[in-house]
Formats: C-alpha cells, structure tokens, sequence
C-alpha cells in the first residue's frame, strides 16, 4: 500500500478504482510566415476565436441545467478572454510584425498572462491562470484540429488521476460515476476545486507526482478533508475506509443544523463567521453557507479583470450588487495593487522588492485619482447595504489618516452634488504588517475596527517568502511570535472598543480556531464553504479554557509546540 499527502480541495471520502487522465500537450511549431500569408493566420485566428466562444456558450447554457446559473457564471470570464482586445491585439501584433504563425502567436501571447498570474502571491488571483490556460489551449485546438477529452464518456465508479483539470473539464464530471480526483497540481482556490465542491465530488490537489505512482485500475481511497490518499489496499484497509465515508456522510448531515445559528461558545461566548470574497457571484456561496457578513471582499478583482481602470459607474454597480445581497456588514477592501498584482495598463515601477515598495494603500496615497474613484464609488453604493471600508498595508498612524482625510473629501464633495450616502459607514484597517500590530493601540485611537491578514503577517514577521520552496518552512502560522502580534493587536483594538476580525486563511485553520477563541477575536472571515463546520468546533469550545489554551500557547517556543498543544486538546474534547 502507497500513502501520499496532499492538500484537501474537495471536503469527502472516495473509494474507487483510478483512471490516469493523460492530456495531449498542444504544441506550436515556431515555422514563420511570410508576408503573404499573415491575412490567412488572422482569419484562422479570428474563427478560431469564435468557435471557443461558441463551445464556451455551450458550456455556460450545460452548465447552468446541471449546476445552476451561479457556476455556470465561471465561464462568463472564459467567453470575455475569447474577446479580450489585449490578448487579441498582442497575438496580432506578433503574426505581422514577427511573423508569428497564428497558433505560435496565440499561445505566446497567453503564455504573458499567465506568467503574470503564476507569479502572484495572492491564491485568488494565482489560481485565476487555469482560466487562461483553460482558455488558451480551448482555441489552440481549434488552430490545430485536435479533439478535446469527452469526460461525459464515463460510466463505471471511477477516481480520475490527473496533472490537472481545467474549470471546463471539471464542469463535465459526473457525481454518479467520477467518485473522487486526484492532481499533481492546484489549491483550494481553483476554480477545479470549487467546482468540485459545487458537484459534491471530494478532491485532493497538489500531489506533485500521483500521476506517476498510480496505475490504471488500482483501486485507491482519498480524503478530501485532510488530503491523504491510499493507494493498492487489501481488503481490511478497505473496510476501515468505508466506515469513515459512511462516518464523513452523517457528520455531514449533522452540520445542517448550525445553519441559522448565532456562533456560540458553550459558554454563550458570541463571535461572527463571515465569508471572504471576490467578487459579487460569491455571495451566493456565503448566502448559502450561512455567512454573518463578508469579512473581505477583494475589490482589485474589478481592476484585475478590466483592460482599463474601471469607471466609478462600473464600480458602484459592482458594490451595490454586494451590499444588496446581506443585511449583514460587507467589509470591502480598497484597491490592493502591487507587489505580486499588477496591471497590464497600470506602469508600476519595477522594484528590487516589490512587497515592501509601492503597493495598495501607498499605491492609491500617491495616485489620488484611482483612490478617489473607488472611494466615490463606494460611497454612492453605501445606501444599498451595511458598508465598512478598509484600507490595506497600513504601517503608520499618518498613512491611516491621509487615507481617511481623501475619504472625507469624497464624502464632501458626494454630499455637495446632493448624492444620497449613508451616515452609518465604518472606517478600518488591516493590520499585516508587524509594526501595525505592535502599534494596535494607537491605531485604535482613530480606526473603527481591525482586520488581520494573517497571510502577510506571517511572511513580513519571519521574513520568508510563503510562494519560495526553499524557505516555505518558516511560514508557520502557530509560531508564538506570529500569536503575539495578534494578542497585541486584539487587546490593542478592545482597549478602544473596536471589533478585531481576521480575514487570512488562519481565520478557518481548525488548529488556529480555538487559539482565537482564547485570544478574544470577535469575528472570522473565511472561504464560505468553511463557516459551518468552524460553527460546529466553535460550539464545542469553552471561552475560558480556550484563554487558558491561549496563555499557555504564548509560552510555547516553536510553531510545533503550539499545534500539539492545540492538537491534545482537540483529541480531548
């Protein structure tokens, strides 16, 4: 029996025999044309396009039968990236000016963007480049008359094994017989993943190498809630596997009944669960999963999927959409552009270290003209719903504040033009930066709430790159430094009565949850699908022995330490 690890995409147990999905890879030939011949490769190029869309409108209308309108909305990008005039004009630019052949030319072209993606550090924005890829080979197949994989053939229990899978390929899965998949590559955040969980279908990503260790046929068993997967077993190992699916499915069923709920401690300790977000189609999930609020909704996602910088219009109709869905607060972060996330049409300099240089709020201090569009905006939209504002990579009391005098001018100037606004907005910050954290208490002093991201705190405190393999070790969440500087950060927000949320991935860590607990955060802002199962641990933890665990987690020495810690008293309970 083979046992690998991976990363847990698609909560479920699967236990079925394994087919290896192996893709053609799509080569272009780098042959130049000649003067003569560049009309033709635009009009190869230009059907090409056309017949993705078609397929890509296909797939929308099939889609929506199977899953509904709002998954089937994954594609409205794809069917924009088929018409994309930079992607178009850059493909052109290459048949006639180098001589490019119309397939070379195209998949060079694509190949730009999704560099730019990859190299992000945000997962949200990474993981958008499988929409590229998707894109990219659907019209080189066309350009080069290869068939597409039919997944729909399908018809026996089957756990397909793969180096990835496309959005469009995922979308084709059939719960009935595909059980289960595994990939070498992807994250939660993949669109492959969050169709996965749509269908229902468990999935464990970034095996590295499963499609080399498994055969056809060999039966093998996957835990998408903790990414293990087991591979050749013998038939006791089986049964033991078949008592945990049929153990997972009840669990499931029991969470049902935290949906409506308020999050309790045992001891009527109340916190929030809301969702993080990035763009209004997510509301759906957050509805669905009983989200208190949005925690974090990534407004750059507006910027990153426009050829321009988005109008105030365009913006205010993308807020209002949000602020419209919940009752409940939305809490919308301001443009957070730089570092890892640039723009095509946006001339950032090119930085020796670009996540210490001229990113987000420092970004939009300096370009007072983007910040007061989207500050208008959200203003405007402010009547539709419960806003509050924030402002990222704040790292001094005089950056906040010159963030909220622009605030305060748009304010102004709305009020003047007799724009109706709301008079109940909020006006926070996040804290990711570690003198933030440790300067809590005077950022309080003119903040109305904190937000930590975990993600940048983590990386800026232990000075390690979370996307570098070779340091990946030293981005350790549990390390009682990193607990420190949320303590300092907690305790420095409640000594002015101002609510601490936390919107990294720790805030739905099921290690980091009762930590939190016993350091006083009031609210969680997590991936949607998440919220109910951390209501259920939450529900089972007590406030006052989660302080105990949290004090002598302060005390601990190494990141190991504080998850045994925590790893014992979950065993406990």
């Amino acid at each position: 029996m083979l046992k690998m690890k991976g990363i847990g995409a698609s909560n479920g147990i699967a236990l079925a025999k394994a087919l290896i999905l192996k893709h053609e890879i799509i080569k272009t030939n780098t042959k130049k044309i000649n003067e003569k011949e560049i009309t033709a490769e635009l009009k190869k190029l230009y059907a090409a396009l056309d017949a993705a869309g078609d397929e890509i409108k296909q797939l929308i209308k099939n889609t929506t039968k199977t899953l509904g309108p709002e998954k089937a909305a994954v594609f409205d990008a794809h069917l924009l990236i088929t018409t994309d005039p930079v992607l178009i004009e850059d493909t052109e630019k290459l048949i006639k000016e180098e001589k490019c052949n119309a397939a070379n030319a195209l998949e060079n072209a694509a190949n730009k963007s999704i560099a730019t993606l990859q190299a992000m550090d945000d997962k949200y924005f990474r993981e958008r480049a499988a929409d590229v890829i998707d894109v990219r080979d659907r019209i080189l197949r066309k350009l080069l008359n290869i068939k597409a994989i039919d997944l729909t053939a399908i018809k026996a229990a089957t756990i397909i094994v793969s180096h990835d899978l496309t959005p469009s390929e995922t979308s084709q899965l059939n719960p009935e017989f595909i059980k289960g998949f595994l990939c070498d590559v992807g994250g939660r955040t993949s669109h492959a993943a969050i169709m996965a969980r749509s269908l229902g279908i468990p999935a464990v990503l970034g095996l590295k190498n499963v499609t080399s260790k498994v055969k056809n046929n060999q039966f093998c068993v996957l835990d998408g809630n903790t990414g293990e997967i087991e591979i050749d077993l013998n038939s006791n190992e089986k049964n033991k596997w078949i008592a945990k699916q049929k153990a997972w499915v009840e669990e499931q069923k029991s969470l049902l009944v935290f949906k409506g709920k308020l999050t309790k401690t045992n001891d009527n300790h109340e916190v929030k669960l809301e969702a993080n977000i990035g763009s209004p189609k997510d509301m759906i999930k957050a509805i669905e999963y009983d989200a208190q609020g949005v925690g974090l909704f990534r407004s750059e996602f507006l910027y990153m999927e426009s050829n321009d910088l988005p109008s105030e219009d365009i913006q205010f109709e993308e807020y209002k959409k949000v602020l419209s869905a919940t009752k409940d607060k939305v809490v919308i972060r301001t443009l957070d552009i730089g570092g890892d996330k640039e723009l095509s049409y946006l001339d950032l300099p090119k930085e020796m270290n670009p996540f210490l240089g001229y990113r987000a709020i420092r970004l939009c201090l300096d370009r007072k003209d983007i910040f007061k569009t989207q500050l208008r905006a959200l203003l405007r939209a402010s009547v539709f719903g419960k806003l509050a504002i924030m402002f990222p990579m704040i790292a001094t009391v005089e950056e906040f504040k010159a963030a909220k005098a622009i605030y305060e001018i748009c304010k102004k100037e709305l009020i003047k033009e007799k724009v109706k606004i709301s008079d109940d907005i909020q006006v926070g910050m996040m804290i990711e930066i570690p003198a933030t954290a440790v300067n809590a208490e005077t950022f309080a002093k003119y903040a109305d709430f904190f937000s930590i991201g975990t993600n940048d705190l983590i990386q800026y405190s232990l000075a390690a790159d979370r996307m570098s393999e070779k340091v990946s070790y030293l981005y350790q969440p549990y390390h009682p430094a990193i607990l420190r500087l949320i303590k300092m950060t907690i305790d420095g927000g409640h000594k002015y009565h101002r609510p601490v949320a936390m919107c990294g991935e720790m805030a739905g860590d099921k290690i980091a949850v009762p930590l939190l607990v016993g350091l006083g955060l009031d609210e969680f802002s997590m991936s949607a699908s998440s919220i109910l199962e951390t209501r259920k641990i939450i529900s089972t933890l007590n406030k006052n022995e989660m302080e105990r665990l949290a004090t002598q987690a302060l005390q601990c020495e190494t990141n190991e330490e504080v998850k045994l810690l925590v790893a014992k008293m979950l065993k406990q309970k």
